[in-house]
Protein backbone atom coordinates (compact mmCIF):
# COMPACT_ATOMS: atom_id res chain seq x y z
CA UNK A 1 0.00 0.00 0.00
CA UNK A 2 1.17 3.49 -0.79
CA UNK A 3 1.67 5.22 2.57
CA UNK A 4 2.46 8.92 3.66
CA UNK A 5 2.98 10.59 7.01
CA UNK A 6 0.90 14.32 7.00
CA UNK A 7 -0.51 16.69 9.32
CA UNK A 8 -3.77 16.64 8.79
CA UNK A 9 -5.30 20.81 8.58
CA UNK A 10 -7.36 21.78 11.41
CA UNK A 11 -10.55 22.88 9.75
CA UNK A 12 -10.00 26.23 10.40
CA UNK A 13 -7.03 26.60 7.89
CA UNK A 14 -9.09 24.40 5.27
CA UNK A 15 -11.55 26.79 5.40
CA UNK A 16 -9.14 29.57 4.50
CA UNK A 17 -7.29 27.69 1.70
CA UNK A 18 -10.48 26.52 0.33
CA UNK A 19 -11.44 30.14 -0.08
CA UNK A 20 -8.11 30.84 -1.80
CA UNK A 21 -8.58 28.39 -4.07
CA UNK A 22 -11.69 30.17 -5.54
CA UNK A 23 -10.20 33.09 -5.35
CA UNK A 24 -7.57 31.60 -7.83
CA UNK A 25 -10.04 30.00 -10.36
CA UNK A 26 -11.69 33.24 -10.17
CA UNK A 27 -8.78 34.80 -11.44
CA UNK A 28 -7.89 32.13 -14.37
CA UNK A 29 -5.84 29.61 -12.46
CA UNK A 30 -6.75 26.34 -14.40
CA UNK A 31 -5.96 23.20 -12.92
CA UNK A 32 -6.17 19.93 -10.70
CA UNK A 33 -7.12 21.42 -7.78
CA UNK A 34 -6.81 19.48 -4.25
CA UNK A 35 -10.17 18.43 -2.93
CA UNK A 36 -10.74 20.26 0.72
CA UNK A 37 -10.66 16.53 2.15
CA UNK A 38 -7.24 16.06 0.84
CA UNK A 39 -5.51 19.06 1.81
CA UNK A 40 -2.87 18.22 3.89
CA UNK A 41 1.12 18.53 4.85
CA UNK A 42 2.68 15.70 4.19
CA UNK A 43 6.11 15.30 6.99
CA UNK A 44 7.55 11.78 5.48
CA UNK A 45 6.36 10.10 1.79
CA UNK A 46 7.19 6.55 2.57
CA UNK A 47 5.59 4.63 -0.94
CA UNK A 48 4.76 1.69 -1.05
CA UNK A 49 4.84 -0.29 1.98
CA UNK A 50 3.02 -3.45 3.49
CA UNK A 51 3.74 -3.21 7.62
CA UNK A 52 1.43 0.22 8.43
CA UNK A 53 1.81 -1.38 11.84
CA UNK A 54 5.56 -1.11 12.14
CA UNK A 55 5.58 2.56 11.16
CA UNK A 56 3.54 3.33 13.39
CA UNK A 57 5.23 1.64 16.53
CA UNK A 58 8.28 4.27 15.02
CA UNK A 59 6.11 7.27 14.67
CA UNK A 60 4.77 6.92 18.06
CA UNK A 61 8.42 6.30 19.30
CA UNK A 62 9.14 9.81 18.17
CA UNK A 63 6.85 12.56 20.25
CA UNK A 64 4.86 14.73 18.50
CA UNK A 65 5.39 18.67 19.67
CA UNK A 66 1.79 20.55 19.62
CA UNK A 67 2.62 23.74 17.72
CA UNK A 68 0.87 26.71 16.45
CA UNK A 69 0.92 26.40 12.10
CA UNK A 70 1.23 29.11 10.43
CA UNK A 71 -0.26 29.72 7.01
CA UNK A 72 2.72 32.48 4.92
CA UNK A 73 2.97 33.07 1.01
CA UNK A 74 1.93 31.11 -2.19
CA UNK A 75 4.91 29.33 -3.96
CA UNK A 76 5.70 26.53 -6.53
CA UNK A 77 7.44 24.08 -7.55
CA UNK A 78 7.12 23.83 -11.34
CA UNK A 79 3.47 23.89 -12.02
CA UNK A 80 2.82 22.41 -8.74
CA UNK A 81 0.89 25.47 -6.84
CA UNK A 82 1.17 25.62 -2.83
CA UNK A 83 0.88 27.18 0.38
CA UNK A 84 3.69 27.95 2.49
CA UNK A 85 3.83 27.31 6.05
CA UNK A 86 6.17 29.79 8.20
CA UNK A 87 9.69 28.61 9.44
CA UNK A 88 8.63 26.73 12.64
CA UNK A 89 11.23 25.00 14.48
CA UNK A 90 9.78 22.31 16.20
CA UNK A 91 7.88 20.98 13.22
CA UNK A 92 11.19 21.21 11.38
CA UNK A 93 13.20 19.24 14.03
CA UNK A 94 10.38 16.75 14.35
CA UNK A 95 10.39 15.59 10.76
CA UNK A 96 14.21 15.46 10.89
CA UNK A 97 13.91 13.03 13.90
CA UNK A 98 10.53 11.17 12.25
CA UNK A 99 12.38 10.28 9.19
CA UNK A 100 15.64 9.60 11.00
CA UNK A 101 13.63 6.94 12.70
CA UNK A 102 11.84 5.74 9.93
CA UNK A 103 15.41 4.94 8.23
CA UNK A 104 16.60 3.43 11.41
CA UNK A 105 13.67 0.79 11.26
CA UNK A 106 14.42 -0.09 7.20
CA UNK A 107 10.93 2.14 6.66
CA UNK A 108 11.75 3.50 3.39
CA UNK A 109 10.99 7.34 3.12
CA UNK A 110 11.99 10.42 0.62
CA UNK A 111 15.28 12.28 1.45
CA UNK A 112 14.57 15.20 -0.01
CA UNK A 113 14.74 18.60 1.98
CA UNK A 114 11.71 19.13 3.83
CA UNK A 115 10.02 22.57 2.74
CA UNK A 116 6.86 23.01 4.93
CA UNK A 117 3.89 23.19 2.23
CA UNK A 118 0.35 22.29 1.43
CA UNK A 119 -0.33 21.79 -2.42
CA UNK A 120 -3.55 23.45 -3.87
CA UNK A 121 -3.59 22.80 -7.81
CA UNK A 122 -1.20 20.41 -9.56
CA UNK A 123 -1.08 21.15 -13.28
CA UNK A 124 -1.89 24.44 -12.41
CA UNK A 125 -1.75 26.83 -15.22
CA UNK A 126 -3.35 31.10 -16.05
CA UNK A 127 -2.76 34.28 -14.58
CA UNK A 128 -3.38 34.49 -11.00
CA UNK A 129 -0.03 32.31 -10.01
CA UNK A 130 1.82 35.30 -8.46
CA UNK A 131 3.19 35.01 -4.64
CA UNK A 132 -0.13 35.55 -2.85
CA UNK A 133 0.25 36.37 1.09
CA UNK A 134 -2.21 33.58 2.95
CA UNK A 135 -2.96 34.51 7.03
CA UNK A 136 -4.22 31.73 9.20
CA UNK A 137 -3.01 30.05 12.05
CA UNK A 138 -4.19 27.04 14.15
CA UNK A 139 -2.75 24.51 16.45
CA UNK A 140 -1.66 21.31 15.35
CA UNK A 141 -1.25 17.95 17.98
CA UNK A 142 -0.46 14.84 16.02
CA UNK A 143 0.89 13.73 12.70
CA UNK A 144 -0.88 10.83 11.00
CA UNK A 145 -0.20 7.58 9.09
CA UNK A 146 -1.86 7.97 5.49
CA UNK A 147 -2.53 5.86 2.93
CA UNK A 148 -3.05 6.84 -0.69
CA UNK A 149 -5.30 5.20 -3.35
CA UNK A 150 -6.78 5.76 -6.86
CA UNK A 151 -10.47 5.16 -7.42
CA UNK A 152 -12.19 6.34 -10.77
CA UNK A 153 -8.62 7.92 -11.58
CA UNK A 154 -8.80 10.47 -7.99
CA UNK A 155 -6.48 10.53 -5.10
CA UNK A 156 -8.38 9.72 -2.29
CA UNK A 157 -6.49 9.83 1.28
CA UNK A 158 -7.16 7.77 4.01
CA UNK A 159 -6.23 8.17 7.66
CA UNK A 160 -5.16 4.53 9.02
Amino acid sequence: MRLFIAILLPEELTKVLVRFMHTLKEQGVEGNYVPAGNLHMTLAFIGEYSDPTKVKAVMKSVPFPEFRLSLADTGNFGNILWAGVKGNQKLKTYVKELRAALDANGIPCEKDRFIPHITLVRKASGTGRQKQALRGEATVKRASLMKSELRDGKARYKEL
